[in-house]
Order: C-alpha cells, then sequence, then structure tokens
C-alpha cells in the first residue's frame, strides 16, 4: 500500500467517527435502541457478504450443470424442478435446452435463435408444431455447428419457434445422434 491508499483509510475513519460520534450525541437518550438499530445493520451487512459469497453455491444447486467425461459421455443432473438442462454451443454462443424426448427436433426461442446469430425478422415462418398450449408456426434453420463439450455436430436441422418460448427444446432429431441414452431419478446419461 503506498501513501495514497494510508490517506484514504485515514480519512475513511475520521469520517467514520465523526458520523458514529454525531449519531452517538444525537440519540445519546435512547442508547438501547440506538445498539438495537446497530446491531440490525451489522447484520444486514453480513447477511449481504455473505450471500455474495455463497450465490455461486446457490445458483449451482438452483441450475446444476452437465459433467462431460472425455469418453464422448455427457452426465446431466436433474434440475429441482425435474427437468433436464443440456448447455449446448450453438454458432459459438452457449444455450440452454430443456431436454425434451417427446419433440421430434431442435425448437429454438427467438431469443436463442437471435444469440446464435441467426435473424428472425427474415425467417418464414411457414412451419407448425403441436405445443401444450396449441399450435405454433416455426421457421426452419440450419445451425452450422452445435457442440457440446467434445462432440461437434455440423449443419444441425432445427426450427425457431414463432411464439413465445422460454428455454430452447433439444429435441430426438438431435438426441438420436447419440449411441446410448440412459436415466436414472437424478441423472441422463448420453453417450456418444
Amino acid at each position: 500500500m503506498d501513501g495514497w491508499d494510508y490517506g484514504r483509510i485515514l480519512y475513511l475513519g475520521l469520517l467514520l467517527v465523526v458520523i458514529g460520534g454525531w449519531f452517538f450525541v444525537q440519540n445519546r437518550r435512547n442508547l438501547s435502541k440506538l445498539l438495537q438499530q446497530a446491531l440490525v445493520w451489522v447484520f444486514l451487512f453480513i447477511g449481504v457478504i455473505a450471500a455474495v459469497g455463497l450465490w455461486d453455491d446457490v445458483r449451482q444447486l438452483s441450475y446444476p450443470v452437465q459433467t462431460i467425461h472425455s469418453e464422448g459421455q455427457i452426465e446431466i443432473p436433474r434440475a429441482p424442478d425435474g427437468h433436464f438442462y443440456l448447455t449446448a454451443k450453438v454458432n459459438g454462443e452457449a444455450l440452454r435446452f430443456v431436454i425434451d424426448t417427446g419433440a421430434t427436433d431442435i425448437v429454438l426461442s427467438q431469443r436463442d435463435a437471435a444469440k446464435a446469430g441467426l435473424n428472425t425478422e427474415t425467417l418464414a415462418f411457414w412451419g407448425q408444431a403441436m405445443t401444450a398450449n396449441g399450435p405454433v408456426k416455426t421457421a426452419p434453420v440450419k445451425l452450422e455447428l452445435v457442440e457440446v463439450g467434445p462432440i461437434r455436430d455440423n449443419s444441425v436441422r432445427a426450427w425457431v419457434n414463432g411464439g413465445q418460448m422460454e428455454t430452447s427444446l433439444m429435441g430426438m432429431s438431435y438426441l438420436q445422434r447419440f449411441s446410448k441414452i440412459e436415466m436414472t431419478p437424478k441423472t441422463l446419461t448420453l453417450t456418444r
């Protein structure tokens, strides 16, 4: 630390003493209430520091991530909502897909399609897909590159959903590229 840093610390310490002293003098008749309020602020500050420090661990529990093994195996843990989520790079952009064995193809949300470099304004939404909410218009696209760890697939057929869609779907047209799909109550394992 150079002299400038010590100067800042001294200045901030002096400022804290002056403000704290003024606050103490103003509230000297209610010292127990002042102490109570100070402790509340101290605990709030400690809570915020703990939350920031533990954020990565909390996020990991909320959205568990896949494990990629060197032998071409991808292990996907079941998320708290009961679904399996696969992160794949599409045209170089990491996108999160829900594994949907009931879906025929890969279906991108318009937001994910734009992230992957597709111009959603010029797509022709002439296809139709049946969803739980009824039929939606879809546009066919070719994804130049789909990567999951070391696994790379070129020129992959997919569709862009014309309606509202929260998460893109990884359907059977892509999943059938794997030689084995194993599901346990806690994990889904894809083997190429």
